[in-house]
């Protein structure tokens, strides 16, 4: 059997993993940390939790230790999906490079740019990232990637769903040709193909489990049943989750409960609590600071049950997980992989049971066809929806208050007279015959007025108020106020200019006679005068 000793490892990080407690490597180590010695592409396929990180991360430290790293430019990169992914990574890497004088650098989103630029501008040996936020550091320019010497992708497939390809082929194009590149998944579609053929030089393709199986290590179990109602689903599926926690009883010494949807993550926890349950959420709307506070609870066991989304479906290493359920069934077959896969990892024995419903028959059927194996099947547990018809059908309305409406409806349509449709219409009769049923028929005393409708009371007012305003326009207009400087205006000569409002200048209101001309003759040699306007000449 390979041990780690046999592997060409730095002494220093052979002391490391000896400190950790490691002594075999898995299938996946054993076969990809020679060829990355070597310096070769890695393409390595391996289900979750079968050891991915350190056999990128034991031959990535061994390799870096020899040179020094510069300001802004790192000498190596991790990509990762999610921020705790990224972060497990980091610790993976302090771990195992303790006795080295290696640097490294994490950058992801929740954590201010000061104090990872502070960290670029020393210079790091490995540089762990998320590819939003790596992109966010270069286009600052306080970021360079042509010293990039090994360049890792974790978790592949998944920047695939999340939507990084395009920042993943991006990054590429701006790190060497030259580099080392290693790719690390436990899917691998199409797209995933694409990009290894285009950027992977010559890869040494490392499957050492077929690809997207489930560990056998985990036993799983499918609960199918039918909600009384379609809007008591969600509720019913909460009581199956809760009677299942408690079917396991000491088994189930800490669970991970996965979700679709984050708003769903947050009831459910809510729920959990308030039965008393020991429940916390994590998804990707909570700050930094409090989904590693959750995580770090969760690892030392003071938190029992972790409700999550498919943040924490890759990636992350918890040894001691021995439950996982699907509280909603992964709309993406390749999740179910890795949300069953945090639990049965390195040997161990785990549970997975997925909550289903008529309406996840298609999710479940396209599960099914990619892990080429059924569920099994499992059984209700007893009592799970005993008391929540009860309580519904307290909560909710009958109907016999409509149907009280009703038939007073009917008793006040009952006290109406009817009328024969036999006969016509008493205004097509002879006039003779209207006038015999008139005084056949019994005088009904005068019913007291009623009063009109607040409604119609309404609409009379307002109508009085436009007729008003109607005779008001009628009215003949009041004489113009007197004018302090020009008197009256009525005794005016003339209309008022355009643009000089109620005064008016004398010299506008002034009138001009035309007369003939007249020229004065003067003993002066002047010219001649003309005296009055309107002449030709």
């Amino acid at each position: 059997m390979t041990k780690f000793s046999d592997l060409a490892l730095d002494p220093r990080v052979l002391k490391a993993i000896a400190e950790a407690g490691y002594e075999t490597p898995t299938p996946i180590q054993a076969e990809a940390i020679p060829h990355a010695l070597e310096g070769r592409d890695v393409l390595g396929i391996a289900q979750t939790g079968t050891g991915k990180t350190a056999s990128f991360t034991l031959p990535m430290i061994t390799r870096l230790g020899r040179g020094r790293a510069r300001a802004r430019m790192p000498r190596s990169l991790v990509l990762a999906p999610t921020r705790e992914l990224a972060a497990q990574v980091a610790e993976n890497f302090d771990t195992y490079a303790k006795h080295t004088k290696l640097t490294k650098a994490l950058l992801i989103g929740g954590v201010s740019f000061g104090e990872q630029d502070k960290l670029i501008d020393r210079g790091v040996d490995v540089l762990i990232a998320t590819p939003g936020r790596l992109l966010d550091h270069f286009e600052r320019g306080k970021l360079l990637l042509q010293g990039v010497e090994i360049m890792v992708v974790d978790e592949a497939d998944r920047m695939l769903d999340m939507g990084f390809i395009p920042d993943i082929e991006r990054i590429f194009q701006l790190t060497p040709f030259t580099r080392q590149t290693l790719f690390f998944s436990a899917t691998m579609a199409p797209e995933i193909e694409r990009i290894t053929k285009t950027f992977l030089s010559n890869p040494a393709k490392v499957e050492v489990a077929r690809q997207n199986s489930t560990s056998a290590t985990i036993e799983q179990a499918l609960i199918q049943f039918t909600p009384s109602r379609k809007d008591r689903s969600f509720t019913e599926k909460r009581a199956v989750l809760r009677s299942l926690i408690k079917q396991e009883g000491e088994a189930c010494t800490n669970a991970i409960i996965f979700c679709n949807r984050k708003m769903d993550v947050d009831v459910v926890a809510k729920s959990l609590k308030s039965h008393g349950f020991n429940a916390a959420a994590i998804h990707g709307d909570l700050d930094q600071s409090q989904r590693m506070k959750t995580l770090d609870a969760f690892r030392d066991g003071s938190l029992h049950l972790l409700v999550a989304s498919d943040v924490a479906a890759r990636g992350l290493d918890i040894p001691a997980v021995s439950h996982v359920f699907n509280f909603d069934v992964p709309s993406h077959p390749e999740d179910y992989v890795h949300r069953i896969g945090r639990t049965g990892r390195a040997g161990r024995q785990g549970k997975a049971f997925t909550i289903a419903v008529p309406s996840d028959d298609k999710y479940l059927t396209n599960i099914q066809s990619l892990v080429k194996q059924d569920i099994p099947k499992g059984e209700m547990p007893e009592g799970a929806l005993e008391g929540l018809s009860e309580r519904s059908d307290s909560g909710r309305s009958d109907g016999k208050r409509g149907e009280r409406r009703s038939r007073g409806r009917e008793k006040e349509r009952d006290r109406k007279p009817k009328r024969d449709e036999s006969l016509p219409p008493a205004s097509m009769l002879p006039l003779e015959v209207q006038e015999v049923v008139a005084e056949a028929e019994p005088v009904a005393e005068a019913a007291p007025a009623r009063e009109p409708r607040r409604e119609n009371r309404r609409e009379d007012r307002r109508e009085d108020r436009r007729d008003d305003r109607r005779e008001e326009r009628r009215e003949p207009r009041q004489e113009p106020r007197e004018d302090r400087r020009e008197g009256r205006r009525e005794n005016r000569p003339g209309p008022p200019g355009f643009g000089t409002g109620d005064h008016v200048p004398d010299f506008i209101l002034r009138s001009f006679k035309i007369a003939t001309p007249a020229i004065e003759q003067d003993d002066s040699d002047e010219a001649p005068s003309v005296l009055a306007t309107g002449s030709d000449g």
